[in-house]
């Protein structure tokens, strides 16, 4: 078979590599001028930096095992066991609840969590327990789960920011199934969303829910590319296509013919995008030294004065990285929409957030990335098939996990 992939990010380059294991003939192409898509890197302040995902979520093992494949197991890392810290709507930072799934608590009135929503929030959430069990259970959207469930207080000051955090995006346009797949039958089980979430942390492994890559998450992609040219795998950058259809995809006036697998979301739903914006600051602080927010801090929306949607101290999350910055800190601020002076914005909630005067002279250098984040699945046409964000939900284990059973798939498998 011949295949012609659209686009070039980790899902296309994935899904390129299984069919060319398998003896398929394959051609990538990417409409920019480099692979790798939101996985990539970027040198702020002289250190070489991930400029997009800068961790992945174990669930499952199928990045890990990825990873291992293309010989970077030995340079898989766990962050450092720092707590998470919230910033509330009410103003003021508070260490981020003990929660399972998304931010929902399994103890709806624990201490933590009433810090964090106040007891009206936890009482109404503790309903839960009361609420007959078919009610909410079969609800499409995660976050409509929670607010049958638990209450509209519950869903906005503590499940969004951690939903916004792991997924950016809100509860509300992420699927129950995609996101919490064993949600459902645990629900059923234990007769409640709470007990149903304390089930499932009682039966997660044990281990960090997410892991990183020693020197950057984007050697992922320099492995991937060196692989797929030892395989025999035509790349071509800067090849923009303007239409697909079953059987070939249109590059300017010339025709790539083969099965066509659409893995760059614009092209099948360029209207749904929603704008996404990273800000990397690179600071000369000694006072972050003792990380005053530990591994970082999620942001509820409306909290006063603060733009950003969340901050993680990377230099207090990742050791490898601390060790290559010479004493300097890496702080990461994520905004879901495009300013125009955002470096300066940064700069300003940084210091809000983590409590530590940052003048504009502390601030070594700074980046931002732009990028969209796709609307969900949406049906691809018949005779196309769609790997990535679009077609397999949010964030590395996602998208690589369905890239790979798309392959299988195609394969026969």
């Amino acid at each position: 078979m011949t295949y012609v992939i659209v686009g070039g990010g980790v899902a296309g380059l994935v899904t390129a590599r299984r069919l060319a294991l398998a003896g398929e003939s394959v051609t990538v192409l990417e409409a920019s001028g480099r692979f790798g898509g939101i996985v990539a890197e970027r040198t702020v302040g002289g250190i070489i930096l991930d400029s997009g995902a800068e961790s992945f979520a174990t669930r499952g093992g199928t990045v890990d095992a990825l990873a291992t494949e293309l010989g970077l197991g030995p340079d898989l890392v766990t962050p450092l066991d720092q707590p998470a810290w919230l910033y509330r709507a009410s103003g003021g930072p508070v260490p981020l609840p003990a929660t399972s799934v998304l931010g929902v608590p399994g103890v709806p009135l624990a201490a933590d969590v009433i810090a964090v929503v106040g007891l009206a929030t936890a009482l109404r959430a503790q309903l839960d327990t009361l609420i007959p069990m078919p009610y909410g259970v079969n609800s499409l959207a995660f976050g409509d789960l929670v607010r049958r469930r638990m209450g509209t207080g519950m869903l906005e000051k503590l499940v969004a920011p951690v939903a916004y955090g792991v997924h950016s995006a809100h509860p509300y346009d992420l699927e129950v199934d995609r996101v919490a797949p064993f949600l459902r039958s645990a629900m059923r089980s234990e007769g409640s969303l709470a007990h149903g979430v304390r089930m499932l942390r009682a039966s997660a492994a044990a281990g960090s829910a997410i892991a990183g890559i020693r020197g950057g998450v984007h050697r992922i992609v320099i492995e991937l590319l060196a692989d797929l040219e030892r395989l025999g795998v035509t790349l071509e950058l800067d090849a923009r296509v303007s239409s697909v259809v079953p059987g070939s995809a249109r590059v300017g006036r010339r025709t790539v013919r083969g099965d066509v697998i659409v893995a760059a979301a614009g092209v099948l739903q360029p209207a749904d995008a929603r704008p996404i914006t990273l800000v990397t600051l690179v600071v000369d602080q000694p006072e972050l030294d003792v990380a005053p927010r530990g591994t970082g801090l999620l942001v509820v929306d409306g909290a006063p004065g603060i733009h950003a949607r969340a901050l993680t101290h990377s230099t207090a999350k990742w050791p490898w990285l601390a060790e290559r910055t010479g004493g300097r800190h890496v702080l990461r601020l994520s905004y879901d929409a495009v300013q125009d002076d955002v470096g300066e914005t940064a700069r300003a909630d940084a210091a809000a957030l983590l409590g530590v005067d940052l003048p504009t002279s502390s601030v070594v250098d700074s980046a931002r990335v732009d990028w969209t984040r796709p609307a969900p699945e949406q049906p691809a046409p018949e005779g196309i098939t769609a790997v990535g964000e679009a077609a397999g939900g949010t964030g590395l284990a996602a998208v690589v996990a369905h890239a790979e059973a798309t392959a299988a798939r195609l394969l026969g498998g």
